[in-house]
């Protein structure tokens, strides 16, 4: 089980009782940048995300899901059941050897174990306790249970997404989840930093709401202006045209966002709509956005009649930005993503060669992870208790005997 000794986390023991996106995805990319992630879960009660889809056959169940592959790349797995008598013990001797403890589960649960704040760090002064929750540990809706598309809705998201004239859609999956585990990172990186300068360890309660909150700052700024926000599609308040168009062929699209009166007037000369009456031709963006609804349905019926990388080109070619709507398989063949490294192949016994996304960002002297991929449940569980909790034989037997590991 020896790490990566080049990267900055090297040497920081993690375990990760948390699940689905936020945490799992924070913890990964410690594990990627050298610290050692232990993740425990069990058959009885896995992380839900080895359920999700999409999934590719395995022989195991569990290592099906492309959802939890992503996300816990790197990682090694313990499946100790915190329920069961001994579980405790174990647990204690792992926090005690260990940097930081980060767990996702609805307040209340951890108390239930018997593992509160106090037991878990009065175990190790010196731990980074991490707390992600849907609306934090404190307020009138803290013991409400959910997932990143709740925060969604909780958080104005639903409300301004969708067609002006139908129901909200919210943003695609579980969107404030991937918003929600950079913050949930930097702050355990912080708590890191201090605990360099003070020797003591700390206590982070992180709300998934509150993370939603922030990002939507626009929305509350019009909000407080007396500007409503309202649904309006791909639409864009300070632009016009800003929308996806179609392009020849089946469902193939393309977004076309113009930023100025002059490029305006390039769109409308490349797509040959000078002569037609109802568009305004020489206005600004505020006659533009009065009769948007005309202005989009002469750009489509131009637009339907060409292929998508043919416009792309046009547009780009005179300064417009336009891109094709891509899907997902397509990022696989982008030679953009390529150059950038975007995808890792990993190989994983039951799960195969398959794609991981690794950074978003590059150091020049940094081979960041993930080096392997995620680990079947509980394979683990013997070579972390040998190794590093020093257990022998007869202890790892009666364990497994018990039930605490399983």
């Amino acid at each position: 089980m020896s790490e990566r000794n080049d990267l900055p986390l090297d040497g920081v023991r993690v375990i990760d009782l948390s699940s689905t996106i936020a945490g799992p995805a924070a913890t990964r990319h410690m594990s990627d940048f050298g610290a050692q992630v232990i993740k425990i879960e069990t058959r009885r009660r896995p992380d839900i995300a080895r359920r999700a889809p999409p999934q590719r056959h395995a022989p195991d169940p569990l290592d099906q899901s492309g959802y939890f592959s992503a996300y816990n790349a790197g990682k090694l797995s313990l499946s100790l059941d915190l329920a069961r008598p001994g579980a405790h013990d174990v647990l204690r001797r792992l926090v005690e050897k260990s940097d930081v403890l980060v767990e996702a589960f609805r307040p209340g649960v951890m108390e239930g174990l018997g593992l509160p704040p106090a037991v878990i760090q009065g175990w190790n002064p010196n731990l980074i306790l991490a707390r992600h929750s849907l609306q934090g540990q404190t307020g009138p809706r803290s013991g409400l249970r959910g997932f990143g598309h709740l925060a969604a809705a909780a958080t104005g998201w639903f409300d301004v997404t969708g067609p002006s004239d139908g129901p909200p859609v919210g943003p695609f999956s579980a969107y404030t989840d991937f918003l929600a585990w950079p913050v949930l990172l930097t702050a355990i990186l912080v708590a890191l930093e201090e605990r360099e300068i003070t020797g003591c360890g700390s206590l982070i309660d992180h709300a998934h709401v509150d993370t939603s909150a922030y990002f939507a700052a626009p929305e509350l700024l019009a909000a407080q202006r007396g500007k409503e926000p309202v649904r309006d599609g791909c639409h864009d308040l300070g632009r016009c045209p800003n929308n996806v168009y179609p392009c020849s062929g089946q469902d193939e699209w393309c977004a076309i966002t113009v930023a100025s009166d002059r490029e305006w007037l390039l769109l409308i000369a490349a797509l040959g709509l000078e002569e037609k009456a109802e568009l305004p031709i020489s206005a600004g963006v505020a006659a533009r956005k009065k009769k948007e609804a005309q202005i989009d349905a002469a750009i489509a019926a131009r637009t339907c009649t060409m292929t998508c990388d043919a416009l792309q080109t046009l547009l780009v070619d005179i300064g417009i930005a336009a891109v094709r709507v891509y899907r997902a398989q397509d990022l696989f063949d982008d030679p953009q993503l390529a150059a950038r490294g975007v995808f890792r192949q990993l190989d994983h016994p039951g799960h195969g060669r398959h794609a991981v996304l690794g950074h978003s960002f590059r150091f020049d002297r940094l081979d960041a992870g993930p080096h392997r991929a995620f680990p079947t449940l509980g394979a683990d569980s013997d070579n972390i208790c040998r190794d590093i909790l020093g257990m022998d034989e007869d202890e790892l037997a009666d364990l497994h005997d018990t039930g605490v590991l399983s």
